[in-house]
């Protein structure tokens, strides 16, 4: 089986309040977990929330890391979206449950675009002239 990309729904519990409190530590985790991954950032966006809480997303050419964080429960909800097979998205799962002193992670792995294609492996990216033939 052949897909497009790799999603880790990843569920972060009992971390620590003041780790996924801090927007600039968060931000500043969240992208060294993408180059940890070894992907390739492409933009950065986030959102402290009054009282508290943090919405962030790194936009990386493979697809994306995004963070939503509780931290009145000690809880942050990460989704990391990889494409292709270069990009090492569970070495950032474990740096951010490292960095967010998690004692009670979980992660869910799923395949994205599961396309039955002759049974070659799919590039994640098709040429322009390829696309031309689909369209």
């Amino acid at each position: 089986m052949h897909a497009l990309g790799t999603h880790l729904l990843v569920e972060l519990k009992d971390c620590n309040p003041d780790a996924i409190r801090d927007l600039n530590y968060v931000r500043e985790t969240m992208i060294s977990a993408a180059r940890k991954a070894k992907a390739t950032i492409v933009d950065v966006a986030f959102h402290e929330f009054s009282p508290f809480g943090i919405s962030g997303m790194v936009v990386i050419a493979e697809s994306h890391l995004s963070i939503h964080t509780w931290p009145e429960y000690g809880y942050a909800a990460v989704d990391i979206f990889t494409c292709g097979d270069t990009i090492k998205p569970d070495e950032a799962a474990r740096y951010l449950i490292e960095k967010f002193q998690c004692k009670n992670p979980s992660i869910v792995e799923m395949k994205r675009g599961i396309i039955s294609h002759s049974g070659e492996k799919l590039p994640h990216k098709v040429s322009n002239a390829e696309f031309q033939m689909v369209s």
